[in-house]
């Protein structure tokens, strides 16, 4: 083996019949540097070759061993290197310190030729099985930011722009990937359809499906007007195309114009509809079975009339499910409350308020959904720009 491919071993030992006897077993495979105390080990850990593996006495004078592998731990540049202890000592306390300052093993004198060729190889390659994991993570993290952007660039980059309709609309994903859509088929400046959906389970399958979603509600242009006739096609497409996986959607089409609007939904959540003059908000369900699992599902829709200052609020179950740290969830009713209260809102301060009201109810848990808010205020109502009621 050519000296450039050995791996390097940093041997550190005040005895030189110790760092005779080492050298000896390990030079003839490894390329071996020899520092004689603590202080020239960590000038010699710094400069190449760079050690792959250190052997490091625990008795020395001046600094011990246990106070080097403690700075090599604590430096960045040197935190990743094995340590292996050298040492007569055999009492657990001694040993037990030696893994809590880091080091990975122990190799006991009088030295066994096997046991100090077995030990480096051993550990050398651990390192080695380490760095190649921590490689194909960075690859995977890499791979996951590039399909984290694509998964942003299938989302409407602002919401559509219909006149009448204040409109708004955020995406938070629990991982780099995730399962909610949102999207807009806008059939003229005064009609508007808004899907909502949250694919089951997360991750990267979640995604792919999403995005299958993507393309199939944009060929459905033809059933804008009609959302049970929209979510029947949606549901003819995305059957038979994945398995272990279902989609809950809502879809609602706006005519400003005639002053309605319609709403469909397939097992999701339901959509909050608050009145401009009452202030007082109601929950519209009517929901047909998921989308993907049954070929001959059928959805129905119901319209309603709208008048200047309503709200509709869509959105997935994320937001209702989220946890405090006492795994209470937030629940509807407080969403439709914090709706009651907050109608004199624009849309985007009204989804501004919303994050920050479920940031301070789950109070530093982590969040373990997706989460996809959508707000439309039929504009009319009073404009203002001041804190949320909570």
């Amino acid at each position: 083996m050519s000296t450039q491919a050995k791996k390097v071993i940093l041997l550190v030992d005040d005895t030189p019949e110790n760092i005779q006897i080492v050298n000896a077993i390990l030079k003839d495979q490894y390329r071996v540097r020899i520092a004689t105390n603590g202080e020239k080990a960590l000038d010699l850990v710094n400069s190449d070759p760079v050690p792959d593996l250190i052997l490091l006495d625990v008795l020395m004078p001046g600094m011990d061993g246990f106070e080097v592998c403690l700075r090599l731990k604590l430096d960045p540049a040197t935190r990743d290197i094995p340590v292996v202890f050298l040492t007569g000592m055999t009492e657990v306390a001694d040993e037990t310190k030696g893994f809590e300052v880091g080091g990975v093993d122990y190799i006991h004198k009088p030295f066994s030729q096997a046991v100090v060729r077995a030990r480096v190889h051993n550990h050398l390659m651990l390192r080695e099985a380490r760095e190649k994991l921590a490689r194909q993570l960075a690859e995977i993290r890499n791979e996951l930011e590039t399909a984290r952007q694509i998964q942003l660039s299938i989302l409407p980059r602002e919401p559509a722009k219909i006149e009448g309709l204040d409109i708004s609309a955020c995406y938070q994903a629990m991982a780099s990937v995730a399962g909610d859509f949102y999207d807009f088929i806008r059939v003229d400046e005064k009609r508007l359809g808004t899907l909502v959906a949250d694919v089951s389970g997360h991750g990267m399958p979640a995604a792919l499906i999403s995005s299958m979603l993507k393309i199939a509600f944009a060929e459905q242009a033809a059933f804008a007007a009609d959302p049970a006739g929209l979510l029947a096609a949606l549901n003819q497409t995305l059957c038979g195309k994945f398995r272990g996986h279902f989609v809950t959607a809502a879809y609602v089409f706006i005519d400003t114009e005639a002053k309605v609007l319609r709403y469909a939904g397939a097992g999701h959540p339901p959509m909050l509809l608050r009145g401009g003059q009452s202030g007082t908000v109601s929950e519209v369900i009517e929901n047909g079975l998921f989308l993907g699992s049954f070929p001959q599902a059928v959805y129905s829709a119901i319209e309603k009339p709208f008048e200047r200052g309503d709200w509709i609020l869509l959105y997935t179950d994320g937001i209702p499910e989220m946890n405090d740290p006492k795994e209470e969830e937030f629940g509807v009713e407080r969403l439709k409350g914090f709706l009651e209260k907050n109608g004199s809102l624009t849309a985007t301060n009204f989804i501004d308020a919303t994050l920050a009201e479920l940031t301070r109810w789950a109070d530093g848990k982590e969040v373990e959904d997706d989460l996809t808010l959508l707000a439309i205020r039929f504009e009319g109502g009073k404009d203002t720009t001041g804190e949320a009621h909570k």
